[in-house]
This record gives C-alpha cells, sequence and structure tokens, in this order.
C-alpha cells in the first residue's frame, strides 16, 4: 500500500463540510447511532468497479477501486454477498453485524470452496472473521441462536457464551439480566438495528428489563448480535459496561416463515429445595409460542417481515425467612406462608419491518416494536404470596431509516419514537404486618399482608440520529471516517406512592410475637401538593468521530472521540422548599463541622444547578498483524465511557416531597421510646385505620423524610484498558486479553442525620443516628456520587466455526476476575456508614472469580443436531452488613461462601450447570418442513443454592461462615426438559 496525500473528490469535500458543520452547529443535548452495517474494505485491480450484492434480498451496493487498488464499502446489511471486481473476480461471502472484514481480489481468482451455511440460506459463504479491530467481544450467530440449549427465549441469554460476560437469574423471582464484569446489569446498553433501547429510569440497562421475566425483542425476529465487552467505538453511548448490538431478519425475495410452540411444566421439572422440604411441588408450567412470516412486496426493491412471540408461565419460588432458623413462634397462620409458592407471568411481543429500496443508492426501512405485559411479582425470600404486587410494562418503539449510499461516502438517518411505561399494584390493599427480630439490627424475618409498591414510570419521546461516512480518504494509509449526531427529547414521568399501605412491625423474639407492633411505617399525600409524582423533559445530545485508520497490511488504528451532554429540568431547577432550607440552616447538628457534610452542596435555588458538559471521551485502539494475513494479531486499546444517572434516583428529591414517608414508634414494655418526641406515642388498635395513622402527622409535611440531592452530581463512567492476541490455528479461532475496567461516579444514597456533637455513630456498641432527624421533620437522605469498581480480569476463548463440510463446532469462553466494590454490587442505598467514602473496599459481590462457559453442537445421522453446553462458576462473594461484636457498631463485609464440587476438586462451584438439546429436522417437501426439539436443562439436576445460613461470628470474634440453605432458592432451575415443535416454510 502506498503512502498518499489526504485526499478528497470535490463532493466529498462539500459533504464532509457539511457534515462537520451539522455536528458543530447543532444546538443543545446525549446519545447516537450504533454500527449494525458491515464494512468490506480490500485490494483489487485499480479503476473497476466492486459490487456485493446480496444474494436474498437483491440489494446492491457499488464503489469504484482507487488508483492505489484499495476500496471499501460501509453500511451494509448483515448477510450473504456476492462480490464482484471485474470479469473472473468473484467471491460469495458472509458479513456479520458490525463487523469490519477484509475481502481481497487477484484477476481471474476463483471462488472459494466450502464455507459457511447459512440458516436458509442455499448460498454457499465463506464467514469473513472480523480479526483487526481493538474492540473486544464476538458475534453470536443464528446458528448458536437456533440450537443452544435455552432457559426462556430471551436472545440474550446466549451472551454469556462471550467471555466477561454473565447471563444471571434472580433466584427469587425467576427474572433475568445481562451484565459484564463487576459493574452492575445497569451499565449495558443494547442497541436494536442500531438504535440504544436505554432505560432512563429503571434498572436493568434497557427499557423493560428491570424485574422482568420477559424478552427485551422477539427472538425470531433477531438474524444475529455483536456483543463488546470494551473498547467499543466512538458510536456507542449511555454505558459504562458491555454494548450489544443486534441487527433484526429481513423479508427477501422468497416468502419464508416459521411457527413454533414450547412446553414444560412441574411434571417435566425435578423439584425445587423449598419443594422437596414441603414434600409437594407448586403447579408450574412454561409456554412459549410464535410465529414470523416475510416475503417480497416487489422482488429486488421492496420486502416485509412481521414476528409476533408469547409467553405464559407460571414460575415457582421459595418463601424463606430472613433469619434461620426461625426466632420464635409466629402467630397461627402466619408461618404457612413459608415454603414453596409460584408467580405468574405473561407477554406478548410483535416486531414488523418494511424496507424498500427505490434506487441502488438508497434504502428506505420501517421498522415498529409492540411489548405488553402482566405479571405478578414481589413474592419470595421474606415475602409472603400476600404482599405481591402485579406489574404492568408496556412498550412501543418506531424506526424511520433512511441510508443513502455514493462512490465515496454513506449517509445513514434515523427518526425514531418510543413510548415505554412500567408500573406495580399492589394485589391486596389493607395493612401489611412484617415481624422483624430485635436482635439482630430489626432484621425482617417475614412480610405478609397488603403489598407496599404503587408506581407508574415512563419515558416517552422522539429522537433524531444521523451517521456520516467518508469511505475514499488516504494518507499514509486508508481511513474510513465515520461522525455523526442524535438529538433526543425523552418525556420521563413517575409517580411512587411506597408504602402504598400501611405496614406494621412485630417483634419476633424466643418467646414468641409481640401482640403490638412496635412500630409503623405509611405514606401521606401532601395537602395541595402532590401525590408523589414528578416529571422531567429531557434533553439529549451528542456528537462523535471515528477513524478506522489501515496504516498498512500489518497495523489498523481505531480512533475515537464522542462527547455527551444530558439537561434534566427537573433536577437543575428544584427548588429546596423554604421551611426545608430554613430546617437545615438552624439544624447544629448537620452544621457541626464534625458531620462532615456542607449542607449548601444539597440546597438547590432552582439556578445553582449545572448539566456537566465535560464528558469527553476518548476512546483509542490497534490491531496488529504480525504477518499480514489475519492469523496472528495483537489488539489493544484504552478509552473512556459515560452512562447517565438514573431518573429514578433524581426524581426522588421531588416525589418524596409530595408523598412523604413517616415511621412512628410506639411505646412498650419490650420496645420503650421517648414519648415526648413527636414520633414516639402510646398504641391504639384504631392506629390499624389508615385515616387515623395519618392524623398522627401534619397534612403539610412536617416529620417527612427529606431527600436531597447534590447540586453537583456528576455522571458515572468508566475507563477501559486491554492488551491480547488473536490467533487462527486451522480452524479454530483463540483469543487471549488482559483487561483492566474502572468505573467511578456511580450513584449513592447516604443518611445525613447526625448526633447535637455532629457525630454519626451512637455511643456504646454504635448504631446510626436515626433518632437525630432533622427538627420538625424525618431523616434526612442525600444523593450524591461515590460508587466505584475495580475490576482485573484475563478472558479466554476458543472457537471452532461451524461449516457444512466439518458438520460441528465448538467454543470455549473463560474468564478469570479479580473485581472490588466500596458497595455491594446494584445497592444504591448507603446508609450504614457516614459517607460511601467510609466504606470498605471488598470483593465484589456482583460477579465469580472464575467462570467457564463451553459449547459443543454436532450434525447427526436422520437430520439431527445434538447440542450441549456446560457452565461452571466459583460463587460470587456474600456481601452483607457483619455484627460480631457487641462493644462497636456493625461493619460492611463480604466473604466468599463454599461451593459445591464438580467431577474433581473440592467444595469450589457456585455454579454448575451441563444443558443439553437435540433438534430434528423433517423435510416435508416443497419447501416445507418441521422442527422437534427437547431441551435438557440441568441435566443432572445439580443443586445451585443461592440462599445462605450466614453466621459473621460472635463476642468480637469473625467467623464468615455462610453454609447454603438446603430449603431455600436456586440460582438455576432444577432439571427441566423444555419440547418445542414449530413449521418453518
Amino acid at each position: 500500500m502506498k503512502t498518499t496525500p489526504i485526499q478528497f473528490r470535490p463532493a466529498s469535500r462539500k459533504l464532509l463540510a457539511c457534515a462537520l458543520a451539522s455536528c458543530l452547529c447543532a444546538a443543545t443535548p446525549t446519545v447516537f447511532a450504533q454500527a449494525v452495517g458491515a464494512t468490506l474494505r480490500g485490494q483489487a485491480s485499480a479503476g473497476v468497479e466492486v459490487t456485493a450484492t446480496n444474494v436474498d434480498t437483491g440489494l446492491k451496493r457499488q464503489t469504484m477501486v482507487t488508483a492505489d487498488g484499495s476500496y471499501a464499502l460501509a453500511g451494509l446489511p448483515p448477510g450473504t454477498y456476492r462480490v464482484s471486481a471485474g470479469p473472473g473476480a468473484e467471491k460469495t461471502v458472509t458479513l456479520s453485524v458490525a463487523s469490519t472484514a477484509t475481502l481481497n481480489f487477484a484477476a481471474g481468482e476463483p471462488a472459494p470452496s466450502g464455507g459457511t451455511q447459512l440458516e436458509g440460506v442455499t448460498v454457499t459463504a465463506s464467514a469473513l472473521a472480523e480479526v483487526k479491530t481493538s474492540e473486544i467481544g464476538d458475534t453470536i450467530s443464528l446458528r448458536q441462536i437456533n440450537t443452544v440449549p435455552q432457559v426462556t427465549r430471551n436472545f440474550l441469554e446466549f451472551a454469556d457464551t462471550v467471555p466477561g460476560m454473565a447471563f444471571n437469574r434472580d433466584p427469587v423471582n425467576g427474572t433475568y439480566s445481562l451484565k459484564s464484569g463487576a459493574q452492575s446489569a445497569n451499565a449495558i446498553n443494547v442497541y436494536v438495528d442500531g438504535v440504544g433501547q436505554k432505560g432512563y429510569i429503571l434498572k436493568g440497562g434497557i427499557s423493560g428489563q428491570d424485574n422482568s421475566r420477559g424478552n427485551p425483542f422477539p427472538q425470531l425476529g433477531i438474524a444475529e448480535y455483536k456483543v463488546i465487552t470494551q473498547n467499543y467505538k466512538a458510536e456507542y453511548d449511555q454505558l459504562s459496561s458491555a454494548a450489544i448490538t443486534a441487527v433484526t431478519k429481513s423479508g427477501t425475495n422468497e416468502f419464508h416463515g416459521e411457527v413454533f410452540g414450547n412446553y414444560t411444566s412441574d411434571t417435566w421439572r425435578s423439584p425445587y429445595p423449598s419443594e422437596l422440604k414441603a414434600d409437594h411441588k407448586v403447579p408450574s408450567q412454561d409456554q412459549e409460542y410464535g410465529l414470523s412470516i416475510g416475503g417480497p412486496i416487489v422482488k429486488d426493491l421492496a420486502h416485509f417481515f412481521f414476528t409476533y412471540e408469547g409467553k405464559d408461565y407460571t414460575t415457582p419460588v421459595a418463601v424463606v425467612p430472613g433469619v434461620s432458623p426461625l426466632p420464635g413462634p409466629l402467630p397461627p397462620g402466619v408461618g404457612d406462608a413459608i415454603g414453596p409458592a409460584s408467580q405468574a407471568f405473561k407477554e406478548d411481543l410483535y416486531f414488523g419491518k418494511i424496507d424498500w429500496q427505490p434506487t441502488d443508492r438508497d434504502l428506505i426501512e420501517l421498522t415498529g416494536k409492540y411489548r405488553e405485559e402482566a405479571q405478578t411479582d414481589n413474592i419470595g425470600n421474606t415475602r409472603a404470596p400476600s404482599f405481591a404486587v402485579n406489574i404492568v410494562n408496556d412498550e412501543k418503539r418506531a424506526d424511520l431509516r433512511w441510508q443513502h449510499t455514493a462512490d465515496r461516502w454513506l449517509n445513514d438517518l434515523h427518526i425514531t419514537w418510543e413510548d415505554a411505561e412500567w408500573g406495580p399494584r399492589p394485589v391486596n390493599n389493607g395493612i401489611a404486618r412484617i415481624y422483624t427480630y430485635p436482635l439482630d439490627q430489626d432484621k425482617i424475618v417475614l412480610e405478609t399482608g397488603a403489598g407496599a409498591s404503587f408506581q407508574n414510570k415512563s419515558q416517552k419521546g422522539p429522537a433524531i440520529q444521523d451517521d456520516f461516512s467518508l469511505t475514499d480518504l488516504h494518507w499514509n494509509g486508508d481511513h474510513l471516517v465515520k461522525m455523526g449526531f442524535k438529538y433526543k427529547e425523552v418525556k420521563l414521568s413517575t409517580q411512587e406512592m411506597n408504602p402504598a399501605n400501611p405496614q406494621f412491625f412485630y417483634d419476633v423474639t424466643s418467646g414468641g410475637t409481640a401482640d403490638i407492633p412496635w412500630k409503623a411505617k405509611f405514606g401521606v399525600p401532601l395537602a395541595g401538593v402532590g401525590n408523589g409524582s414528578a416529571e422531567s423533559k429531557n434533553k439529549q445530545f451528542g456528537l462523535y468521530l471515528q477513524d478506522d485508520w489501515v496504516v498498512n497490511e500489518h497495523l489498523t488504528l481505531n480512533l475515537g472521540v464522542r462527547w455527551d451532554y444530558e439537561k434534566t429540568p427537573s433536577y437543575l431547577s428544584y427548588v429546596t422548599p423554604a421551611d426545608v432550607v430554613s430546617a437545615l440552616r438552624g439544624w447544629s447538628n448537620i452544621n457541626n463541622p464534625a458531620s462532615g457534610i456542607r449542607i449548601d452542596d444539597y440546597i438547590s435555588t432552582g439556578s445553582n444547578r449545572k448539566a456537566p458538559k465535560d464528558q469527553w471521551q476518548p476512546r483509542v485502539g490497534f490491531a496488529y498483524d504480525l504477518d499480514g494475513n489475519e492469523e496472528h494479531v495483537i489488539v489493544g486499546g484504552a478509552g473512556r465511557s459515560y452512562d447517565r444517572d438514573s431518573f429514578d434516583y433524581l426524581q426522588l428529591e421531588q416525589s418524596k416531597a409530595t408523598f412523604p414517608t413517616y415511621e412512628i414508634r410506639f411505646n412498650s414494655a419490650d420496645r420503650g421510646c421517648d414519648t415526648t418526641q413527636p414520633n414516639c406515642i402510646d398504641w391504639d388498635p384504631r392506629f390499624y385505620d389508615i385515616n387515623n395513622l395519618r392524623s398522627l402527622v401534619s397534612a403539610t409535611g412536617g416529620g417527612r423524610e427529606i431527600n436531597l440531592i447534590n447540586n453537583n452530581l456528576k455522571v458515572p463512567y468508566s475507563d477501559q484498558f486491554s492488551i491480547g492476541m488473536r490467533n487462527k490455528v486451522g480452524d479454530w479461532n483463540t483469543s487471549v486479553i488482559l483487561s483492566r475496567i474502572v468505573s467511578k461516579d456511580g450513584f449513592a444514597f447516604v443518611l445525613g442525620n447526625r448526633q447535637p456533637d455532629g457525630s454519626f455513630w451512637l455511643p456504646g456498641n454504635g448504631g446510626q443516628p436515626w433518632g437525630f432527624p432533622i427538627p420538625g421533620f424525618g431523616s434526612l437522605i442525600l444523593g450524591k456520587n461515590g460508587i466505584e469498581t475495580k475490576s482485573n480480569s484475563l478472558l479466554l476463548s476458543l472457537e471452532k466455526p461451524y461449516t457444512k463440510e466439518s458438520g460441528w463446532y465448538a467454543s470455549v469462553a473463560y474468564t478469570y476476575t479479580d473485581a472490588e466494590e466500596n458497595r455491594k454490587s446494584g445497592e444504591q442505598y448507603s446508609l450504614d456508614e457516614p459517607d460511601i467514602k467510609d466504606y470498605p473496599w471488598l470483593q465484589s459481590s456482583g460477579v465469580s472469580k472464575h467462570r467457564l462457559v463451553a459449547v459443543g453442537s454436532v450434525d447427526g445421522a436422520w437430520g439431527l443436531t445434538y447440542t450441549a453446553k456446560l457452565t461452571l462458576s466459583t460463587p460470587r462473594p456474600l456481601s452483607d452488613i457483619a455484627c460480631y461484636d457487641p462493644t462497636t457498631h456493625c461493619t460492611p463485609s463480604a466473604i466468599t461462601p463454599h461451593g459445591s464440587s464438580f467431577l474433581v476438586g473440592g467444595p469450589i462451584f457456585g455454579t454448575r450447570q451441563i444443558d443439553f438439546a437435540v433438534n430434528k429436522n423433517i423435510d416435508l417437501t416443497g419447501g416445507l418442513s418441521m422442527y422437534l426439539r427437547l431441551d435438557a436443562i440441568n441435566f443432572f439436576n445439580f443443586k445451585n443454592y443461592s440462599d445462605y445460613v450466614t453466621n459473621w461470628g460472635s463476642n468480637g470474634r469473625f467467623l464468615g461462615y455462610a453454609p447454603f440453605n438446603k430449603s431455600g432458592n436456586m440460582f438455576t432451575v432444577p432439571r427441566t426438559f423444555k419440547f418445542t415443535m414449530g413449521v418453518r416454510f
């Protein structure tokens, strides 16, 4: 490759100027278009035209080979292409999602033999692997989606075959989440056809996935996806952990469709531990069903695709007392709730796409998604079935896309709309009875009666995003330069009434359960102000510039930078109520220098808060091909990525002010309190009536809990570093990566209460100063930055891709992680220490030190395909507050519980699971086929317990012993068989 001065054609100069102007002149506010298209680049004879034709849809893209013999085709929808570079130079290749592949031509070179057979594609094609990139991750193919054993039809489940990723099952409610490394699931983002699915209010990373057993997208609609654990390029936004970019299926020039259904029930599974103890199974069943159809509207010009998937679950769960064994007898009938229970769930998912190619330069797509869910939740662990809530989870999304291709540039425009709503409602209304153990920091034993949570949370609004690529820049090599912007207006709305029903707390000791409650907790709508609602019309804006620079046949550089900005008016314009300000300024406890709190940092005037404008994110990486043949490539990179502050936390400053929560303590012989204080009174049974209970507090908000947010709130981010090597050894692709990720500025709530001398810890054996609230109000809760994680990892992968000639594939993904955190993973409330900075660094509770996932699949006789999956991981550390010394306060601590053995070795594994799947394809002729499939999940029925009977020690001696609670919940399902039947045409 020769070195030439930087060159532009006249049209390219004009377009570059316009693109730069649009990026620099666009006004205010965060986000972007993420890559899903593939780039094909390489060498061919100078002056010839290279044409890529999609064998399924007829889509054509062409470009001229430059004088130095190089060419580049960007923005190709993933798929199989017939690529020609003049007479006698033609190859058929498969391009994967969000990849850059190299295809070189020599005149008269024949098409390659062998190759990969794609599902539903009759053309034999060579799958071009992406190796010359600094991005760390892998691609999940359609074959993997169709053959690997699967617990639930969530397409993200297959991502755990990538080193550094884990698809986790919540042992209590059966929901699933995807996370990477030591950061929580909130830090990921998923992009479907280039559009981010970020959730702006709830946890889970993407909208609709907080506490959901559903899927974010119908699996029948996913063609393939790419998982990038770090060093992603500059177009990826609103994340500090992994990026998942998926491409959806499209209609083709032939009509194709599929109908399927699968089923399992309690008769098809082994019992859960709680069912073994109770000696009976809870009736349960899982049904999943769906269909898809696609085809031509006008051959080679327009196509359609539609899919629907439904779920209908009844899922077992275990109610387990929070103190085991029980500290004393519960009231008659109450203990009957302990043991096996179940939760219901139903989901309907729809997706449709229409594409139109009006010219060989243009592609227009219109897509829409609709999601509707209803589920019962809040049962399990200490929560009895009566304490349940029903959750509504609905989502609508639309995307209008126009892609225009020229010889030397490409423009990709998206106009999108989203509308997502989530809200739990108590199944029962009335009063809740919560039983606690006074000898262990009032630890909850069991929660019964009316449910606590009533919420409405939604995000709604339009966005426009544009990506512009220059494919014909040459200066000391070849450059593919991409730049873009995104502007989004999203209305965030919340209503939160917690608790929606009054809660009464009763002590349980060896002598039995107290007759009268020692505490009541309840909410009160603030007169004339509101009912726990908050709203913000946010504006998000972002810019990026990315240069993928092929310096020569050995060195490729990925150089990028992005900038994000988000304006949250409800936070920026919030004014702290005057009565609260007066109380805080006159409160000597908090104004004492010994408090460690500067209260002016939390008092907002409506004009002293500014949205951060410093979210600059450099992202650089390299790939060095030792021999120039893509067989031995050294890769590395470093970069920064900003996530965002969840509105679920920011809105509490406002919503808590309009539906405040109160706590009243009742004076009794066993639980004495100071009746001179306004929150301590003598018990009267009439307080079971919510109106009588509310009459004890001010209707104007006196005595309420106060939530304040720091005026200089920062945005969470991570810094990522990696170095490693990719190798091709025969048919095998290998990768060895050393990684370090440091995340900072995570959001935390801390307790602002202080004693008169400004100190935090109570005298004697210590304890938090809950008895020293703001005069005239309740406790002070402060929101600020401060949660951090540190993770060092070794990522190993070994993969033999599937080819029709070999008839098999295999992959091994191993991750070693040494991670620390200063707060329990996923926990924002940090009320046990004076400040978040006072929490000790402990082993990360969100990630296993060792994790191995291996998959193997082979084609057998009679149309059978056999697939097996092995998952092994060491126990995740158990993080909690350890109370073992009566002379001092309890402290945050972490221990690694004992595990279980697997084949050889001692009790070192927290998860052991072997799954099998057998697929049988039956050709019915005439393009019609039927398939049968049997999945055997956790075939050997390993008990992967998630509940522990923890003993931190006593009398000042730390023990840190955590044996399994063998009648509790599990991280995995027991041995379960699932049968699937379907028809394809």
